[in-house]
């Protein structure tokens, strides 16, 4: 069985680290460069790139902060925001980045999944899904940082992008970020037990069991996540160890 994967995500706006609650509030976390290289040697699995708001204010990602980040890693590295066609993809895997995560541009034009798949592999390829629970029951997919629904199911939208060609889908429930009290399992599960491809958990860990609870019950393949590793609520071994003695197959 696959190692399940534990993955610091660092959301960047103007050059720092920030974390917020449902999307805002946003508080500063640190230097993206410092904290990369940190979680490099914790043993963390993969590192996820967001730059938050370049979908929004229409720019692209900072390719130097990329490589500068880049630079401190030995371990796969994504990188998300900004990214609406191919040379933006070419310009992220230039400066260092294995995998991109694409959110907006994929839901205003989904061919550019199948255009990233066909040129440089699926495993290039993370969909990245903010979605919210709404009153109806039914789970929405919003655009633009979480700014903008889209009309789009989230399960109707995940199978799309699996069917375009995306490698691993990246669920963040907006009903559930940065509240710490755990991740959506239930939409989770769904999620795993309709698609192929990997799911990454990511939007409510606050403790440890959080991400036991997100591999057993939401059946997740990842667990993402930013405030806790941030500021020092969980470090990444103790994770780690932590999962291995729930019988949860981790690498250590």
């Amino acid at each position: 069985m696959l190692a399940k994967r534990i993955i610091p995500c660092l959301d960047v706006k103007d050059g720092q680290t920030v974390k917020g609650t449902n999307f805002v509030n946003l508080r500063l976390a640190g230097d993206p460069v410092e904290l990369g290289r940190a979680y490099s040697r914790q043993g963390a699995d993969e590192l996820v790139f967001l730059d938050i708001t370049a979908s929004h204010e229409g720019r692209k990602t900072f390719a130097d902060m990329v490589e500068r980040v880049a630079a401190t890693l030995s371990i796969p590295f994504t990188v998300g925001g900004g990214i609406n066609e191919l040379k933006d993809v070419e310009r992220m895997l230039s400066a260092g980045a294995d995998k991109v995560s694409i959110n907006s541009a994929a839901l205003r034009r989904p061919e550019l999944i199948d255009e990233i798949a066909a040129h440089y592999g699926s495993q290039v390829c993370v969909v990245a899904i903010d979605a919210r629970l709404e009153e109806s029951g039914e789970w929405q997919c919003y655009a633009n940082g979480g700014r903008i629904p889209v009309g789009r199911n989230l399960f109707e939208w995940a199978q799309e992008a699996q069917q375009r060609g995306a490698g691993e889908i990246l669920f963040t429930s907006m009903n559930h970020d940065g509240t710490k009290n755990g991740f959506a399992n239930e939409a989770l599960r769904q999620l795993a037990d309709t698609l192929t491809i990997p799911v990454i958990a990511s939007g409510g860990a606050g403790k440890k069991e959080h991400f036991r609870d997100a591999f057993l019950t939401g059946r997740a393949d990842a667990a993402l996540a930013a405030g806790v590793f941030h500021f020092g609520e969980i470090t990444i071994p103790e994770l780690k160890n932590y999962l291995q003695a729930e019988n949860i197959n981790v690498r250590l």
